[in-house]
């Protein structure tokens, strides 16, 4: 029923968590396959996602390409998109059965996000975030990515893109089955609060916004990419 893409790049850290997390869907049959697609990792990457039992591809690096080669690999009538760094809270495999059960006109829904991290500063970051999602229906791919295959098809899937190929899909999908067709998970995708540990959580964010607004203003992404950190 359902297929798990998971691009990775050097992602041994929280390969592991995400991956485990996935572990009992697949075993009560929700999860059919969870597709690897390595960019050419240095570190235990490949090796983690073997030792899963996961069906791994390896391409160039590039988020965009690697989601949309895992997509072409897939075999599920439900497709869920998820950073490697990125880990589903438990009642997941529940609200995405019920979901993709249901037999309802939604056809693509996304997580709440939430940091690795305790404090002030990274929940008010998810918090804005989740605002952002719900009001403007403009999730990251750090919410992770649920889609039928048939929606999915329709939208011409992934762009081949280094940087904002989730800003790019959502804004596809928006369009084609309207706002109120983006469902949001309560279930949290916890995701790693490294880089904003290390900037600076509103520094970080401030900068994530700058880059996004220079993307919506026309900039390439691959210009912007070479200033992601």
């Amino acid at each position: 029923m359902l297929s798990v893409i998971i691009p990775t790049l050097n992602a041994a850290s929280r390969l592991p968590l995400c991956l485990d997390a996935l572990v009992a869907s697949a075993v009560c049959g929700l999860v059919t396959e969870v597709i690897v697609v390595d960019g050419g990792s240095q570190d235990a990457s490949v090796a983690i996602a073997d030792g899963f039992g996961a069906t791994v591809l390896t391409m160039p690096p590039g988020r965009g390409g690697q989601l949309r080669t895992g997509a072409e690999a897939a075999r599920g009538a439900w497709l869920l998109f998820l950073h490697a760094d990125t880990v589903l809270g438990a009642g997941w495999a529940d609200e995405v059965h019920s979901l993709v059960s249901g037999g309802g006109d939604v056809r693509a829904g996304v997580f709440t996000l939430a940091f690795d991290a305790e404090g002030l500063a990274p929940q008010l970051l998810s918090t804005g975030a989740m605002l952002r999602t719900r009001i403007f229906k403009t999730p990251y791919g750090d919410q992770g990515l649920l889609v039928s295959r048939a929606l999915y098809n329709a939208i011409g899937g992934y762009s081949d893109m280094p940087l904002f190929e989730d800003v790019d899909i959502i804004r596809r999908i928006i369009a084609h089955e309207s706002r109120a067709a983006l469902h949001v998970f309560k279930t949290k995708a916890v995701t790693d609060a490294a880089r904003y540990e290390r900037r600076g959580y509103f520094r970080q964010a401030a900068s994530n916004l700058w880059r996004l607004w220079r993307y919506h203003a026309g900039a390439a992404p691959e210009e912007l990419a070479k200033l992601y950190r």
